[in-house]
């Protein structure tokens, strides 16, 4: 059977029990589709669900008070989304699909039982979501503190990382079906000014663009060049909790 988005996505880092998987599987049931630029949840509007990214790309961001936008990060295939707003009961932020995209939609409390049925599970995405919020705070720095070539490598370094723990491959090419306002508004830059970064990027070699296919030639090089850290491809495990004797599969009407 294939695995589940959140299931692959998870057992990149550990060699996950049949229980655990079953457990994941049963999270991902109720399906929604969203297209191209539709909202799913609005910064500021009530909500008491998290959704799995079964399909497709999103974003998360917030606006300033000047009326630009802030792009925080963006969502791929097996992510959990809207964990920046699971300590409130209105969304931190507004999750919005960049490609056509498909949910699973899970309630908060759903998500909660998990933690307690599959401790190890819990744990492990709590490290999943650290790494990610490091990755962030990096990005962050970049925008603060570097010019607009390094504000992009970094960010195409991110996501070549991100989608290289999804896929599993080893490779460092990858569709970008992001506009250069979506990049410019993840790294504080205009479109103009982003447009510049990228030739400059591929007038090194060391970045090559056909249509949407970013190619990176030479990771090591770019990422010491930038100062990229990876954070998505190795989390320690060692300090989970062992996998107990739990219930396979979490019922049915608790879903509901």
């Amino acid at each position: 059977m294939t695995d589940s988005p959140l299931e692959a996505r998870l057992a990149y880092h550990l060699d996950l029990t049949f229980a655990e998987r079953e457990a994941l599987r049963w999270l991902e049931r109720r399906e929604r589709s969203f297209a191209p630029g539709e909202i799913v949840v609005r910064e500021g509007e009530a909500t008491d669900r998290l959704f799995v990214v079964a399909s497709g790309w999103l974003h998360g961001s917030v606006m300033l008070p000047d009326g630009q936008r802030q792009i925080l990060r963006f969502y791929f295939v097996g992510d959990v989304t809207a964990t920046l707003s699971i300590a409130w009961a209105r969304s931190a932020a507004t999750l919005q699909a960049v490609s056509n995209v498909t949910l699973f939609e899970m309630p908060k409390e759903v998500f909660g039982r998990l933690f307690r049925q599959q401790p190890r599970l819990g744990a492990l995405m709590y490290a999943v979501s650290v790494s990610e919020q490091v990755a962030m705070a990096d990005r962050l720095t970049s925008v603060g503190r570097t010019d607009g070539v390094t504000r992009i490598a970094t960010l195409l370094l991110d996501i070549r990382s991100r989608l290289r723990v999804i896929d599993g491959v080893d490779g460092a090419s990858f569709a970008l079906p992001l506009t250069q306002r979506d990049l410019g508004d993840a790294v504080g830059l205009t479109k103009t000014h982003v447009n510049r970064s990228l030739k400059v990027l591929e007038e090194t070699g060391l970045v090559v663009r056909d249509g949407r296919m970013i190619r990176i030639t030479d990771v090591e090089r770019l990422s010491a060049m930038v100062g990229f850290n990876d954070r998505h491809g190795e989390i320690a495990t060692d300090w989970l909790p062992p996998p107990g004797v739990q219930r396979a599969v979490l019922e049915t009407q608790e879903l509901t």
